[in-house]
């Protein structure tokens, strides 16, 4: 039995009985997290451009876009996954070589449980197998270090979780994975030097093809069944060696996945965190400050703090904001938070921000970095033009494994992000059948995001 067989046999075995009480809770947590990313980025630029690019090329109305429209499940999946990611909001998954957002495969496997008139408790079934699979792929083959983006491993868990939803059998489902993790092989330059657009579509665009190659595989195409082991397939050619027995694997890893506080990049909470105690504890102004020092654990070092991927002082775009640990910390002293209005151009852009980005110094520390990623530690050095120094460790976050969100937090989270598109009333409707899904139709939860708009949306 060839390695994407056993994974396959993994997906298909899969039920929703196997799901534990605290798994279900927090797979939902992590829908209504994602769904009010998605909904507070409708006016997202580049996502503008993807509805464009979908209105104009069309697709049978088969599956539902929030905000209102039907198009293919394919580019459903691409749409409702930009609109997840570009706020760059949504959850994470830390493994020691490799970070992952594993709600970036929510898109996908909403739209193909919408085309199989899917119940809510089929849904979270798939949606539980593509965490597992992204997260333990995350865990065991790590692609980053060989040049290559960790939407490589989603493009696995994507087929995983699509296939499941659509309900193919075992031999469906290992050649929507063969194809899936052949074909979609993705470079690391998307989140190095200066970064773009595609930083924030390229996992939507994984659940794209993702989607289309499970599509196929339902037809009756096949992969290349041995795209693990195989000669040049993907151990030989990117990942190496690895072993995981997926006969032994549960539905519980969305339980050591995290949630995002504020709206940064993930390795950035503990540092914002304790920045924003500090100024909590000894109220002081960006003109107070001389400088700043801040001691990480390597992997917030070298993504965001000016390590192998590159500079992280020039800030120009939305982009390059929320991946510059030094503009993240500069914007949370000027204006006390960090939400996504705080990306905007103007804001971006202002002096008091980009003179104190330069005052800002990143360093790795050794001691932190062994202790990654079962905490993220850090320390944060304050230095005060009147002399003083104001510093502080930390090693969590809430929104951490060891601090999770409680339905509450993730509710208040979903209203302040969904507030401008979407009535009290409707929020409320979102909320309630993400908040009882394994008891509803999937269709129940699509009807009233259908209905979120734009202000200014004619639709």
């Amino acid at each position: 039995m060839t390695y994407a067989e056993q994974l396959a046999e993994f997906v298909t075995r899969a039920t929703f009985d196997r799901l534990s009480h605290s798994a279900c809770l927090q797979l939902k947590i992590r829908v209504l997290d994602a769904l009010g990313c998605a909904i507070g980025a409708l006016e997202g630029p580049p996502v503008l451009l993807v509805r464009k690019h979908i209105e104009d090329f069309g697709g049978r109305p088969l599956a539902t876009l929030i905000g209102g429209g039907r198009t293919a499940p394919d580019r459903a999946a691409f749409y409702n996954g930009a609109l997840i990611r570009y706020l760059d909001f949504n959850d994470a998954y830390l493994a020691k070589g490799e970070t992952c957002h594993p709600s970036d495969t929510i898109a996908a496997v909403l739209a193909a449980a919408e085309y199989a008139g899917s119940k809510g408790r089929e849904y979270l079934t798939a949606l539980a197998v593509a965490y597992q699979v992204f997260c333990r792929l995350c865990e065991v083959a790590p692609v980053r270090a060989k040049g290559f983006d960790h939407t490589t491993l989603g493009s696995f868990a994507v087929a995983a979780g699509v296939s499941k939803a659509l309900g193919l059998n075992t031999a469906q489902t290992a050649n929507a994975i063969a194809i899936s993790g052949t074909a979609f092989n993705a470079l690391r330059v998307t989140r190095t030097g200066a970064l773009s657009h595609w930083k924030g579509l390229a996992f939507p665009n994984t659940a794209f093809a993702g989607t289309h190659a499970a599509f196929l595989a339902m037809r009756g195409i096949t992969g290349p069944a041995e795209v693990f082991e195989g000669n040049k397939g993907f151990m030989d050619a990117i990942s190496g060696r690895f072993e995981i027995d997926w006969s032994l694997e549960d539905l519980e890893r969305v339980n050591r996945t995290i949630l995002k506080k504020y709206n940064a990049e993930i390795h950035s909470q503990s540092v914002l965190d304790a920045v924003f105690d500090l100024k909590r504890k000894t109220p002081f102004e960006a003109h107070d400050v001389e400088r700043i020092e801040v001691s990480v654990f390597d992997v917030a070092y070298n993504i965001i703090g000016g390590g192998e991927e590159g500079g992280k002082l020039l800030v120009r775009t939305k982009e390059e904001a929320d991946h510059s640990l030094p503009f993240m910390v500069a914007t949370a002293i000027v204006d006390g938070q960090l939400t996504p209005e705080q990306y905007s151009p103007d804001r971006i852009q202002r002096q008091v921000v980009q003179v104190l980005l330069r005052n800002i110094t990143v360093k790795p520390n050794e001691a932190y970095s062994r202790r990654f990623p079962d905490e993220m530690p850090c320390r944060v050095t304050i230095r005060l033009r009147d002399g003083r120094i104001l510093a502080r460790e930390g090693r969590d976050y809430e929104g951490f494994q060891t601090h999770p969100f409680t339905w509450k937090t993730a509710l208040t989270k979903f209203d302040q992000l969904s507030q401008p598109y979407a009535p009290v009333a409707l929020r409320r409707k979102i909320a309630a059948a993400v908040e009882n899904l394994e008891h509803i139709e999937i269709a129940r939860l699509l009807e009233p995001l259908a209905k979120v708009r734009a202000p200014n949306s004619t639709a």
